[in-house]
């Protein structure tokens, strides 16, 4: 078994030893190719720049300048819009005071139109109350006056009547002054 370890360690050197004399290691690592590594890596960085300066950064820069002037021109759109809105608050709100104002001007014509006629027929409405009350008035002294003459006359007659039941003899002058005497109070 020692015999094994040792042509294992021994395949082992030989292998590594033999990678590093071919150049199957890393060639990136080698000294000798350093150069030609440098060389490409300054061509290829010198071709990366030239296509990003030239090609790739000008056209990034005109998108996001593109895209800057599409935001600001945005930007402003809708300041002018918000002024716009603003303005049109504005006068919506005057047309709607203006509106509010004539409405009340209407409202406060048409209760002094309505409080006139209201007045005029009450007016109306007064005298002729006034003269229903004259004519009523003047009916019922009339009916009272008529009233007081027949009680009267009745109260005369009546009395005469009773006085000549009881066998008494009246004359008219008395009998009326008696009956006016008790009317009067």
């Amino acid at each position: 078994m020692a015999n094994e370890t040792t042509v294992v360690e021994h395949g082992a050197d030989a292998v590594a030893h033999g990678a590093e004399a071919s150049g199957a290691a890393m060639p990136q690592l080698d000294p000798s190719t350093f150069s030609n590594q440098i060389f490409w890596l300054v061509v290829t960085l010198v071709v990366i720049y030239f296509v990003l300066s030239r090609i790739a950064l000008p056209r990034i820069g005109s998108v996001l300048a593109e895209r800057a002037g599409t935001i600001t021109n945005d930007i402003a759109a809708a300041e002018e819009l918000k002024q716009k809105a603003h303005e049109a608050e504005a006068a919506y709100e005057k047309a709607l005071a203006d509106a509010r104002a004539e409405a009340s001007r209407i409202v406060d014509a048409a209760k002094a139109e309505i409080q006139s006629e209201l007045d005029a027929e009450l007016a109306k409405a007064d005298e002729k109350i006034a003269a229903k009350l004259a004519e009523s008035t003047a009916a019922i002294n009339e009916i009272r006056e008529g009233a007081i003459k027949s009680v009267t006359e009745v109260a005369k007659d009546t009395t005469k009547e009773i006085v000549a039941a009881f066998g008494g003899k009246a004359d008219a002058k008395t009998v009326t002054a008696a009956v006016t005497a008790r009317m009067k109070g």
